[in-house]
């Protein structure tokens, strides 16, 4: 869940040290060193690549809301349809996201990313125009989530591996405290704005929204100047071995492995909840489709506040050590979700997804910087591919577990069997070296 109700971002990219592309603190578009003490924002193309990260965000949160939205209102869809969407907008990273990684690493990051942007622009464009012309299905619905999902694997991949070229090792941490909070923040305004448009302009035109923001964030990669280092290409390269290198790297490593694991069932815990919420609350409750949106922009703020915690408690706690104290402290709040009504057990429910999307916060800073800092550059893609199976992934099977426990034993039991989850997950990291581990080892 995180930085997009996002999963935390895949592992490890280049440093300064290792590709000698970084540009100048002062916006220059060649290359030099970022003094870490500077911030990000000095930096010329990561103010470009942040647009392009803001506004396409803002758009997905929107479409987050809308498209299920657009499904139960427009389509009368059922919870197991509903799952099915949800399922099949995060399958991609299941079917192709290890491949994705390698391809990766054969290309240019920035190109591969302004691809997938047009790719994405192109089929949420078609879901307003088919709605217009009174021809939407469940079907297209079903289309579009599932090849934009197949490009977001590329994109998201790519992306993670593209930020250290732009900003530097040193300047990992600032950069990545600086875009969860973006991305926070748009969780919140997004989710609010994604509310109000479907209530008072329909869902298909806040689907429209979505689109126009991939076109945005098109543009603002192609005005990045940034040198990327050429892709470095082997006599013997071979895509099978390929793959199960980077595999073998995040499994068969000590530190990268539970974070893995806990980052999965994580996540898979949290879609399992979002993914009936809107069922819950519009259908069986009866509450306007903008108190959905309010409800799910609560992430959002709890997103921000553990990005702005993460490193002061990175700094108190140990790194190591705050990355399962934090998930202690929050576990036992997930069983308060399940009582969310419409009256006074609503805020009890707000409260536990604030605290635990606030853990979320906190992961994206402390545990991102640590897998962008501690992976040799040569994996970069194939270590954010190996990240995003299993941390994506596990969002489609979380989706599709919702969907048929819906169906079979009702939306809150959805509910309970995702607190039951989150309450034990965090044991994968206490049970790990990060239980003494205070400072993080570094490539």
């Amino acid at each position: 869940m995180s930085t997009e109700h996002r999963p935390p971002p895949g592992p490890a990219e280049a440093g300064p040290a290792e590709t000698g592309q970084v540009v100048s603190p002062e916006g220059a578009d060649g290359p030099g060193p970022a003094p870490a003490a500077t911030s990000a924002f000095r930096i010329k193309p990561f103010r470009y690549v942040f647009a392009a990260s803001a506004v396409s965000t803002l758009g997905t949160q929107i479409s987050y809301l809308a498209i299920p939205l657009l499904a139960v209102t427009e389509l009368n869809a059922s919870p197991g349809q509903v799952g099915a969407l949800a399922a099949l907008g995060t399958v991609a990273f299941l079917l192709i996201g290890l491949p994705a990684g390698a391809w990766a690493d054969r290309t240019r990051k920035k190109r591969l990313q302004i691809c997938a942007d047009l790719v994405r622009a192109v089929l949420f464009g078609s879901v307003p125009v088919a709605w217009w012309l009174d021809a939407l299905t469940i079907e297209q619905l079903y289309c579009v989530v599932l090849v934009s999902g197949v490009a977001t694997v590329f994109f998201d991949v790519a992306n993670q591996s593209f930020l250290p070229h732009v900003v530097g090792r040193e300047q990992l941490g600032d950069a990545n405290a600086k875009l969860v909070a973006m991305q926070a923040v748009n969780q919140v305004s997004g989710r609010s704005v994604g509310g109000y448009l479907v209530q008072l302009l329909t869902a298909p035109l806040a689907v429209a929204v979505n689109a126009l923001t991939f076109l945005w964030s098109m543009v603002c990669l192609l005005l990045v100047r940034c040198p990327e280092p050429p892709p470095r290409r082997r006599p013997d390269a071979h895509l099978g071995r390929e793959i199960m290198e980077g595999t073998r790297f995040v499994l068969g490593h000590p530190l990268l492995r539970p974070l893995a694991l806990e980052g999965a069932l994580t996540n898979m815990a949290c879609q399992m909840i979002v993914t009936v919420l809107p069922v819950l609350f519009i259908r069986e409750l009866g509450l306007p489709e903008v108190a959905l949106g309010l409800f799910l922009a609560i992430a959002g703020v709890g997103v921000f506040l553990g990005s702005l915690a993460a490193r002061p408690l990175g700094r108190r706690l140990g790194e190591g050590r705050s990355m399962w104290i934090v998930g202690l402290c929050v576990a036992p709040f997930g069983f308060l979700i399940p009582f969310v009504d419409t009256g006074l057990m609503l805020w009890p429910a707000v409260a536990a997804y604030l605290l635990i999307t606030f853990k979320i916060g906190t992961d994206n800073v402390i545990k991102v910087t640590f897998r962008q800092t501690a992976t040799p550059p040569e994996l970069l893609g194939r270590m954010n591919a190996t990240f995003r199976f299993l941390l994506t992934g596990s969002l489609a099977i979380g989706a599709a577990l919702a969907g048929l426990l819906g169906e079979t034993m009702g939306v809150r039991s959805v509910l309970w069997a995702g607190a039951a989850l989150l309450s034990v997950c965090w044991l994968l990291v206490f049970c790990s070296p990060y239980r003494n581990v205070r400072e993080l080892p570094r490539a």
